[in-house]
């Protein structure tokens, strides 16, 4: 059977309801969802564009978390792993990326209710109405969704789902390093020496940063959590020097603040205080990079530094600006979605940076969530957009009451609760422009 033949082909609205829930993306919210699927008894599909569940974590696996395990996993999950005999790691004690992987989220996909429905390797390159652009209105609540995939193989073509939830994140999807947003000039002559952010520069990727000039651009925790590694890198290896380059006149982001939420978060920003101060950082602020340009041996960062023209040369480019939502999959769907933060409507102004942090995020379920496009939900880190307050908590709470609602239980799905700890539960800053939280 091959893996077209596993959903129904779109033949008329009466099929509708035999389809299954398409599920973008298995990583932890991801997953999440298809375990309150389960539970909910409706069948899914899950596409995960990586070899396999969680392939973005696994890219910063290397990365320790902010928070400890006790607010790492999500509810449901959770019951069905302890059905099976699974206990949860020490719950005071916060796990890498590849921990979190390791120990839950590929525990989760090994469950045979969603294993047998993980289909890795495979990428969601658009999701429409079957038959219908977005201009069509006309039966389009009752026409099923086409998801257009494509294999490992290269084999493209599209698969019918009854809803469509959107969990893909925003790992994949970075920030220019251009301060106007826009693909920096000159970036496809500097793509080589620039790597996304938090690489392992101690373990995997050394070699690609050991004996030379480093340059970490970004103002956000991932950016801090960088500089660190690098510093360390150059204690071992001489002639590494570390550079963080910044927009702004401070990195407001990277505080050491004793009012901070998290102190674990706050210990990250005196460390790096700390070898700014030792010299072991060297410090460009107000710098807004305009172009990009390969010498012989080097790249060159052009920008505008206190009103001048200025020129910085490095070896290799730390791209750690934060993430964006990739919405070009959703073109021919109907979303409404803030002008600013690019999250939908109703959510925006519940996670808006410039008022909130992780810890001070409302609950908020299908209602916030909804588009105009019955049945499609953005959820996890790509529904906040551009917003860096994202917690996994908030994501579990998310999908428990988008999937409720597919499942016609709407007093469950309008209950949105979320019990945080006074001091909040932020992680790793992996989200759009800021701290991914979990």
């Amino acid at each position: 059977m091959t893996l077209l033949d596993l959903t129904p082909r779109v033949t008329g609205t009466d099929r509708r309801t035999t389809l299954p829930v398409a599920i973008i993306g298995a990583g932890p919210i991801g997953l999440a969802a298809a375990a309150n699927l389960v539970e909910r008894g409706i069948d899914f599909v899950v596409f995960e564009a990586g070899d396999e569940v969680a392939a973005s974590v696994r890219a910063w696996g290397h990365t320790r978390l902010f928070s400890p395990w006790k607010h790492l996993v999500d509810p449901a999950s959770r019951r069905l792993l302890e059905a099976r005999g699974w206990e949860m790691p020490d719950p005071e004690r916060a796990p890498t990326g590849t921990e979190l992987v390791d120990g839950y989220v590929a525990r989760l996909a090994e469950v045979d209710e969603i294993a047998s429905r993980i289909r890795t390797g495979v990428e969601v390159i658009g999701v429409t109405r079957a038959g219908m652009d977005r201009t069509r209105t006309r039966a389009r609540a009752a026409t099923p969704f086409a998801l257009r995939i494509r294999t490992a193989g290269g084999e493209v073509d599209e698969i019918a789902a009854r809803a469509v939830i959107d969990a893909s994140g925003t790992y994949r999807s970075p920030n220019s390093l251009s301060s106007g947003g826009l693909d920096l000039l000159g970036m496809a002559d500097i793509a080589d020496r620039v790597t996304p952010a938090l690489p392992d520069v101690l373990g995997r990727d050394r070699d690609r940063f050991a004996g030379r000039s480093v340059t970490v651009v970004g103002a956000g925790h991932s950016a801090a959590n960088s500089l660190l590694g690098l510093v360390e890198l150059a204690r071992q290896e001489p002639g590494t020097t570390v550079t963080w380059l910044i927009r702004n006149a401070q990195a407001v982001r990277v505080s050491s603040s004793a009012d901070d939420e998290l102190a674990d978060r706050a210990r990250l920003g005196s460390r790096v205080d700390r070898a700014v101060a030792d010299g072991l950082i060297t410090v460009l602020d107000g710098f807004e990079i305009v172009r990009g340009r390969r010498t012989a041996d080097a790249v060159e960062l052009v920008g505008h530094r206190r009103g001048e023209v200025v020129t910085h040369v490095t070896d290799v480019v730390v791209n750690a600006t934060g993430f964006r939502p990739d919405l070009g999959i959703l073109r021919e769907i109907r979303l409404e979605l803030d002008e600013i933060v690019e999250a939908p409507r109703r959510l925006a102004p519940l996670i808006d940076p410039n008022v909130h942090s992780c810890g001070t995020v409302q609950p908020h379920g299908f209602r916030e969530l909804a588009h105009p496009e019955q049945g499609f939900f953005i959820v996890g880190m790509k529904s906040y957009g551009r917003a860096p307050t994202f917690l996994l908590a908030t994501g579990y709470e998310q999908v428990r009451s988008v999937t409720a609602a597919l499942a016609g239980d709407t007093a469950s799905a309008a209950d949105v609760q979320l019990v945080l700890p006074a001091t909040g539960v932020c992680s790793t800053d992996l989200g759009a422009g800021g701290a991914c939280c979990s």
